[in-house]
């Protein structure tokens, strides 16, 4: 398992579609900088996200220097920014990658996250997300029914 450093628009719409809970079994730890707590608690954000951060679970730390615990992923879903930090060697992942690799294990159905985000403001390339649940209909059909 790996520390996920996260972003504000990921997390901001992960609550709102009620899949945040899949980041603290996705990864070992799920870290914000303390500038992105400040931004998800302006009355700009929406209450139900303002008051998930206010009342943030146990597995979300805040932490001053997110640069300094070594981060293994970064959680952005803002283009030019993930751009910039792939080329300075880091991983990253946005909120369509957790939502796979969720889906991947089981633990999240990918056609309804899908469907919950369109009801936000998400944005991403229409065609991007058709490939992901044609993917995901492959496998979930290489794999056969899930066992309860």
């Amino acid at each position: 398992m790996a520390v996920i450093v996260s972003d504000t628009a990921p997390l901001n719409y992960l609550v709102l579609i009620e899949a945040a809970e899949l980041l603290p079994r996705l990864y070992q730890r799920v870290l914000i900088p303390s500038a992105v707590f400040v931004e998800l608690t302006r009355p700009a954000t929406p209450g139900m996200v303002r008051l998930w951060v206010e009342q943030r679970p146990i597995w979300l730390e805040v932490t001053t220097l997110a640069l300094e615990c070594r981060a293994d992923v970064l959680l952005m879903d803002e283009r030019d920014g993930s751009c910039s930090a792939r080329a300075l060697g880091l991983a990253v992942t946005g909120s369509l990658g957790v939502l796979d690799s969720a889906a991947r294990l089981g633990w999240a159905d990918l056609p309804t996250m899908f469907a919950r985000l369109r009801l936000t403001t998400f944005r991403c390339p229409v065609r991007l997300m058709a490939t992901m649940l044609e993917q995901d209909a492959i496998r979930r059909q290489l794999q056969g029914p899930v066992q309860p």
